[in-house]
């Protein structure tokens, strides 16, 4: 992997300390602070491939960072939570996150997750399609630039964020054709699907919210139950 440089915030400097020495065996830069102030403002002034925030953080809370993070940046956030609180979790991926890790958490796993977000925002996701190398995609009136990652409906530009626009390219080229979640999961988040991750399910609230069109409440992602979601513009 070449060398990407991650912010990483989080109050407890001995476990920052151990993964810093561990990503940075991985061939990753480490860059990390204890405050969630602190965070917002490197984010800021820096540039980051991947910031893993933690929830419970002193200056803000893990999520006011993230909401002011996105106030000003689409940086891929990957957040820690507690173990067991699906609550937290859920909030983190409605308000911007891209992805979460319950604490503590294996090392090896923290790794997976950081890979799987790099490949998407490099653009090397991998979808089973013979259109998955087309540099412009339009299906009704959503256009998306894959080379510039931008999309828009009805000339309406529609901010997405990395995991976002991974799983709309997924489903827009499939249009008309169901997409299970196994395969989201995969292509997606990088791992493989359980009943109880509810991320796919909360990214495709997100974008239903964000491609719902001005001039009815119809949703363009609909889903099929016990298969997964298709894009039926």
């Amino acid at each position: 992997m070449a060398c990407e440089t991650l912010l990483l915030i989080d109050d407890d400097i001995e476990l920052c300390n151990l993964l810093t020495e561990y990503l940075t065996d991985e061939s990753l830069q480490v860059e990390a602070c204890h405050n969630g102030l602190e965070g917002v403002a490197k984010v800021s002034a820096g540039h980051y491939a991947l910031v893993i925030l933690d929830v419970m953080l002193p200056g803000c809370s893990g999520f006011e960072a993230l909401q002011k993070i996105r106030k000003q940046s689409d940086v891929p956030v990957l957040m820690l939570t507690a173990r067991g609180d699906e609550v937290d979790r859920i909030v983190g991926l409605e308000i911007g996150a891209d992805d979460y890790l319950a604490k503590p958490f294996n090392p090896r796993e923290l790794i997976a997750r950081i890979r799987a977000i790099l490949r998407r925002t490099r653009g090397n996701e991998t979808v089973c399609s013979p259109a998955a190398d087309k540099k412009r995609i339009t299906v009704g009136d959503l256009e998306m630039d894959i080379s510039a990652r931008r999309v828009t409906q009805a000339g309406r530009v529609i901010d997405l964020t990395a995991v976002e626009f991974t799983l709309l390219k997924i489903l827009v080229l499939s249009a008309g054709q169901v997409v299970s979640r196994e395969t989201l999961n995969q292509a997606v988040l990088g791992r493989d699907y359980s009943p109880l991750d509810r991320s796919i399910d909360v990214h495709i609230s997100k974008l239903r919210k964000k491609l719902r069109a001005e001039a009815d409440a119809s949703e363009v992602i609909k889903s099929v139950r016990g298969e997964g979601y298709v894009y039926a513009a």
